[in-house]
This record gives C-alpha cells, structure tokens and sequence, in this order.
C-alpha cells in the first residue's frame, strides 16, 4: 500500500471515530447529570397581581426567573441589564421560560422607562412585570426560603428560580472543591445575586441549563433520577 492510500485511510478513519469519541464523551455528561435541588416548595402563585398586558402571568407550568424591583425600579437598573444580558437573551429560546418581576401598584410609568432601557429593541415577550399590592408582593416573597428580608422599597438584588411546579430550585450543598477540600460546613443556595456577574455565568445559567435538560429528558421519557430536596437531607441545617 502507497503512503498516499495509507495517508487517505488514515484520515478517513480520524474523521470517523472522531465524532462517534466525542458523543461517547457527552453522553454520560447528559444522562447521568444531578438534578438542580428543591431548596422550597409550595412557592405562591400570582392569581392577585395583573400584567402591564393581555395575558394573565402565572408561575404554575412555567419555568421562571423571579426577581422585586420595588417602588423605585430605576435603582434596579444594573440588576435587570445583567437579568437581560446574561440570563434573558440567552433562554429566551428554550419552552416555557419566563421572567417574572412582581412590582408594586403605581409603578406602571416607571417600568416603561425601565423596559425601553433594557430593551434595545429586542423581543421582551417572555419577560413580564407584574402589579399588586405590597402585602401582596411580601406574601409571595415570604414563600420563598432566603437568607435576607425584602428591602424596605419591596425591591431586592436577588433573583429565585422557580420551577413548573411552584418549587423552588437552588442548591442544598453550594461548597466549592476547595471548601469540600477543606470540609467546610454545607451551605445552601436559595437565589442567585444579580448585581454579582460571576454568579450570573458560573452558577445561574449553569443550573437554568440542568433544569431544562430535566424537563427535556421528562419529555422523553428518559429522566430516571431523583432530585434532592431540602426536606430529605435529614439533620442538615439551614445555613
């Protein structure tokens, strides 16, 4: 056999197993995965508040990116720019997701200015603001589990994910490798802060990715692992 027939079977070859080596590598990243941990359940739906639009905006059945931009939404600029950038733009794609901001009543003028900042003319039809009354905004905010209180504004930095059966998504043990290392007490993660752009990128859109592929494979028929939650990790506190 020639160096050239030797050399074109050679390629041929790379060219094959090449793509099949590459599959084989993803294929336990998809399927055998952990599943974003229930840190809350029973999160309260939005029957009380109203749209700046039509439709009627529910959490039940939607996979959501909740956040509080409070009386003042202006404030909330930096929040909802990285919200748009590095969260929005980039599942805005994906089936049944969503961005839900409760606001309280009155702010409906200072949410257009908002929204024509943050907007650049894209598409903002999966994310919503919606309007109640400010107990209204405290009883929802109350059903979540947080480490800090509402601002007194009703606003906060913080974003929660919610899942398509009112659960709250996060993390039960958020260590890093070197605090694992070290055997540092667990602590959890219920939110997610916005103003901090690392967290955005290195856990947000992580975990939104991990909660789609569960609902993806549930689709399919392929999702066949338990998800942890907070109520089944017996004698874990909530640090």
């Amino acid at each position: 056999m020639d160096y050239k027939k030797a050399s074109r079977y050679v390629i041929l070859g790379v060219l094959f197993f090449l793509p099949v080596s590459f599959l084989l590598i993803l294929y336990p990243a998809t399927h055998n995965y952990t599943p974003l941990d229930i840190v809350n359940e029973s999160v309260l739906d939005l029957q009380s508040f109203s749209s700046n639009s039509n439709e009627t905006i529910v959490l039940k059945d939607y996979i959501t990116v909740l956040g509080f931009f409070g009386n003042n939404p202006e404030k909330s600029n930096t929040v909802a720019l990285n919200l748009k950038e590095l969260v929005y733009d980039k599942f805005k794609g994906f089936k049944k997701f969503q961005i839900v901001i409760l606001m309280p009543n009155g702010t409906e003028d200072a949410v257009k200015k908002l929204k024509n900042e943050i907007s650049s003319y894209e598409d903002l039809r999966f994310w919503h603001f919606v309007f109640g009354e400010p107990n209204a905004i405290q009883q929802v905010y109350s059903s979540l589990k947080n480490k800090s209180d509402l601002n007194s504004d009703l606003s906060s930095r913080n974003v929660f994910v919610i899942d398509k059966d009112l659960n709250q998504r996060g993390r039960l043990d958020d260590r890093t490798d070197n605090e694992l290392e070290k055997k540092k007490p667990a602590y959890r993660l219920y939110a997610y802060d916005c103003i901090e752009v690392a967290e955005i990128k290195n856990k947000m859109s992580d975990d939104l990715r991990i909660l789609f592929t569960e609902y993806r494979q549930k689709r399919k028929g392929e999702f066949n692992s338990d998800t942890r939650r907070a109520s089944d990790l017996n004698g874990n506190n909530d640090n």
